[in-house]
């Protein structure tokens, strides 16, 4: 079995681990950081002209629900359209707020940012701020 001399060829090696290894785990970090910031986020939206706020969580479930007494002339239904609309609202909103926090951290054209922001852009999309009536939501009928 041939033998070769490792010289310089040895050192460069030990170099490129460990520059490589070193890589790894900046990049493991990075990805870490990103993943506690995007888990502690949260987004809220308004609807009706403030009587109906909602707040939702990075995973888009619902952590807060405000609505003040003039839900009590709505009609259940107009109560329920108004939620939900406002709670896509809020979900709509996370994905820019990702975005943002996977810019800061693992950098906006990296593999990782292109997968997080998609997966959130896909599961809750931008939905645009619509005229809000000032009553039970969007196409309900306010008593």
């Amino acid at each position: 079995m041939a033998e070769f001399p490792m010289g310089e060829f040895g050192a460069s090696t030990e170099q490129f681990v460990a520059s490589w290894t070193a890589g790894i785990s900046e990049h493991a970090a990075k990805t870490q950081a990103l993943s506690d910031r995007v888990a502690s986020m949260s987004a809220t939206a308004d609807g009706a002209q403030g009587a109906v706020r909602v707040t939702v969580a990075s995973t888009g479930a619902m952590t807060d629900l405000r609505l003040d007494d003039r839900v009590l002339h709505w009609r259940a239904d107009e109560i329920a359209a108004t939620v939900l609309a406002v709670m896509r609202q809020a979900q709509g909103r996370l994905a820019a707020q990702v975005a943002e926090v996977a810019a800061e951290t693992v950098g906006a054209d990296s593999e990782t940012a292109r997968a997080v922001v998609g997966s959130y852009a896909t599961r809750f999309p931008e939905v645009p701020e619509q005229d809000d009536p000032g009553y039970g939501g969007w196409g309900g009928r306010g008593r």
